[in-house]
Formats: C-alpha cells, sequence, structure tokens
C-alpha cells in the first residue's frame, strides 16, 4: 500500500458499487461532508462510479438521507473506470463489486465494507446501513487526517 503523504498531491478516494445508487451515493455525501468539516477542501479528492450503473439513486436512499441533512435527490449514478480507480490512494466497495479488484493494483488500499443492498429494503433497514456507512467513512478520514 501507497499512502499519499506529498503535500502537493490531494489523498484521492473512491466509493464504488455495481449500480452506484446507494451505499456508494451514501459514502461519497458523507465523504464530502467530512472533507468539509476538516478544511481539507484542497487536500481530498473524492469520486464515485458503478460498474453498470443505474438510472438514478434509489428512493430510499435519497429519503433517509434527507433525513440526515444531505440532499441526493440531483445527483446522477456514474460509471467508475479502473483508471480512476488506479489513480487511486483508497477505494472502498460496498461488498457487491463486479470489479476485480486485482486490476486496481497494490499501491492502491482496496477496502471492501460488505454493506447489504439498501434497494427494496425497508427504511429502518436502510438508516442502519447509513448509519454504519457514516461512522466507516469518519473512521477513514480519521486514518488519514492530521492536524496542520
Amino acid at each position: 500500500m501507497s499512502t499519499n503523504t506529498d503535500s502537493a498531491e490531494p489523498i484521492r478516494i473512491a466509493f464504488m458499487c455495481v449500480q452506484n445508487a446507494g451505499r456508494s451515493q451514501m459514502s461519497t455525501a458523507f465523504a464530502e461532508r467530512e472533507r468539509d468539516r476538516r478544511g481539507l477542501d484542497d487536500r481530498v479528492e473524492i469520486l464515485t462510479g458503478g460498474t453498470q450503473p443505474a438510472d438514478h439513486v434509489h428512493e430510499e436512499v435519497i429519503e433517509v438521507m434527507d433525513e440526515a441533512g444531505f440532499d441526493l435527490s440531483d445527483r446522477t449514478p456514474r460509471e467508475i473506470t479502473i483508471d480512476e480507480l488506479q489513480s487511486c490512494d483508497y477505494v472502498a466497495t460496498m461488498g457487491c463489486s463486479t470489479l476485480d479488484v486485482g486490476e486496481v493494483g497494490s499501491a492502491v488500499d482496496v477496502r471492501d465494507w460488505a454493506l447489504d443492498d439498501p434497494d427494496g429494503a425497508d427504511l429502518e433497514r436502510v438508516r442502519e446501513i447509513r448509519d454504519e456507512i457514516e461512522q466507516r467513512v469518519i473512521a477513514l478520514f480519521d486514518e488519514f487526517s492530521v492536524a496542520t
């Protein structure tokens, strides 16, 4: 693993799954918030995508994220490429990736968060997934954030 510590180069993080319509979208929203809270706008780049993107973010995800103060209604799932993933310091997959993460290379810290798919789940379960994602994102930022 090669974690980026050069202050001139931002840390790149990717959150990915198959559809980019649930877990990776929630992860991205929490990561954007953490980046802002920690004053890391110029130090952290956040990517998100899927291997087979859906047409829209799942309705139950939009609803539970709205409860937490995030508006994901205007977000659009997108495809993520191997090149994008290879440019990252960290890649978090959600437990459903069709990507062979070996293709990403050993220089990237790839983590499989193995989270349940919120698509079609009842709102209470989606909230549980949301809350677990929030804690994982905070922990990830704790790993590389240092007081400046």
